[in-house]
């Protein structure tokens, strides 16, 4: 199994688990909602997940010609679980495929997308680890914020 493979399986794995994540909850309403000091919901969170996917692996490395709007996946609110897991899934099918063509090559060469400053110069495969630590940061806040709602926290 190739590298780009490899991450192909990962990534695919994880946002199948943010899928079902995003499904348990029990209303549209509780994915919506903060708890504590949290500024971000569970929704917002799943959305911004999508966008930078699509934008930094199906845009920068797929050339599919998204363009991410940042500030909405953040500020939009209400979308319904089926929605966003719909829009999860959609994410899934565009950047598995384009993972799975990478070669060795292509991970080897410095990321094509624009990156943070502290991680310009990254390889893709430097960058795709980066981004793959980050889905499953994101990940991880919405488990812990679904127990915490279903526990009445």
């Amino acid at each position: 199994m190739s590298l780009g493979q490899e991450f192909a399986r990962i990534y695919g794995r994880e946002l199948d688990r943010l899928a079902n994540e995003v499904a348990e909850y029990k209303s549209d309403a509780d994915l919506w909602s903060t708890v504590g000091a949290q500024k971000n919901p569970p929704g917002a969170l799943a959305l911004h997940v999508v966008g930078g996917l699509l934008a930094m692996i199906g845009a920068a490395l797929g050339g599919t010609g998204y363009v991410r709007d940042r500030d909405r996946e953040f500020s939009g609110r209400d979308v319904p679980r089926d929605e966003v897991v719909r829009r999860i899934r959609e994410c899934r099918g565009v950047i598995v495929p384009v993972l799975e063509g990478l070669d060795d090559a292509a991970l080897a060469k410095p990321y094509p997308g624009k990156t943070p400053p502290q991680l310009e110069g990254s390889t893709t495969q430097g960058y795709l680890t980066h981004l793959v630590w980050h889905l499953g940061w994101h990940l991880g806040q919405v488990y812990y914020h679904r127990l915490g709602i279903a526990e009445g926290g």
